[in-house]
């Protein structure tokens, strides 16, 4: 159990004495529609006299984090920011405000104007900051290959980091730079990077490169999983503070010292040696380039799409999409990693070739792993 011996019950924890650690994992545990509206009634108390406005920003993306958040069911985006006392003032995907002119006219208000009101809310402060997509530090580092409204996008996260009660790194884009930061002909002139991280480099992410040192809660992921955003965005302004981070800046709840693979649905056919090598043979992706056993994240216990299913349960291998190192470090996606030790430091292929003889005399699938040791 959670919490040690005993039958202790989720509804009857009082969530706001909990500690930190233990309020993420009840939250975690839970997942984001169970805790919500569980603890609604202790959530409006400890909220009554509290908004938390929330300033999110776009940059070198495709905005597929904010259609994941966005497609939550239970809790849905309208539920969970009611329940939270949250005013999302600043999503450029969601805003109303259009520019500088509307119906031809000159608008000189925040109300009809995004650029003034993103001045004022920044002036303001004490907002939590979202950021999705990465971040160009080129050319040269002037930051101008993404231009909105005529600011470089590096300069809007500078002044809007610095008076942020908080800074999260929605996907992986904005974690540790992501696709816009792969390996092509423009990306020495593109320079594309996360806030706190580009790739696994600690020294490269854009707050560093601007002097700013503040702590970032990235969550990674392509797209990012709703629960992740939703449960880190209420530690935060449930007062619990930012979850425990990993040493790339993930909250540990999410994203764990075990992987994917170790509870993935396919993960008995591992166990016996029955690695498919064609789509739709319905056994173990493993040669079919799944990155499952060296991916770290909840997404086989969470499960997505309302928490109905996962990747490898619906017959695509793994692609590692919350690895710092993403997509890069992953590539080909459809391609058998080789020489990369699982579980006990076995060769995959040792595992497989003696999993199928011990299969045959009905040897249990820790036996397997233990002949496989012997036969290395």
């Amino acid at each position: 159990m959670l919490f040690g011996e005993g039958e202790m019950k989720f509804e009857n924890l009082d969530i706001l004495k909990l500690d930190r650690r233990t309020f993420l994992k009840v939250a975690a545990a839970m997942g984001a529609s169970a805790f919500l509206g569980t603890y609604k009634a202790d959530i409006v108390n400890a909220l009554a006299l509290a908004e938390t406005k929330i300033v999110w920003l776009h940059g070198a993306e495709c905005t597929g984090c904010t259609e994941s958040f966005l497609n939550a069911a239970y809790p849905d985006v309208v539920q969970a920011i009611t329940k939270l006392n949250v005013n999302v003032a600043y999503h450029e995907t969601l805003l109303a405000q259009q520019g500088i002119f509307v119906d031809g006219r000159l608008v000189n208000t925040a109300e009809l104007n995004s650029e003034i009101l993103l001045e004022e809310l920044v002036a303001e402060g004490g907002y939590v900051l979202v950021v999705e997509g990465a971040i160009p530090n080129g050319p040269d580092g002037t930051g101008n290959y993404c231009m909105i409204g005529g600011h470089s996008f590096k300069e809007m996260v500078r002044k809007a980091a610095e008076k942020a009660e908080a800074i999260v790194a929605m996907g992986t884009c904005s974690s540790y730079g992501g696709v816009p930061a792969a390996n092509s002909a423009i990306q020495a002139i593109t320079d594309n990077r996360g806030l706190a991280f580009t790739g696994t480099d600690s020294t490269k992410g854009i707050l560093r490169e601007v002097g700013i040192d503040e702590a970032v809660v990235n969550i990674p992921g392509c797209p990012a999983h709703p629960d992740w955003v939703m449960l880190t965005l209420a530690s935060i302004i449930l007062g619990k503070g930012v979850p425990d981070l990993d040493r790339y800046g993930r909250p540990a709840v999410f994203y764990p010292d075990h992987t994917i693979h170790e509870n993935c649905p396919r993960r008995g056919f591992y166990d016996i040696g029955q690695l498919d090598t064609e789509f739709a043979e319905g056994h173990c992706l493993w040669k079919l380039g799944c990155k499952a056993p060296v991916t770290h994240a909840d997404c086989a216990i969470r499960l997505w799409n309302n928490t109905l299913n996962m990747c490898t349960q619906a017959g695509s291998p793994c692609i590692g999409c919350v690895q710092p190192g993403f997509p890069d470090s992953t590539t080909p996606f459809y391609v058998e990693i080789e020489k990369v030790p699982t579980l006990v430091g076995v060769d995959i292929n040792t595992i497989a070739k003696v999993a199928v003889g011990a299969a045959a005399i009905g040897v249990g699938a820790h036996a397997v792993r233990r002949i496989a040791m012997k036969e290395e």
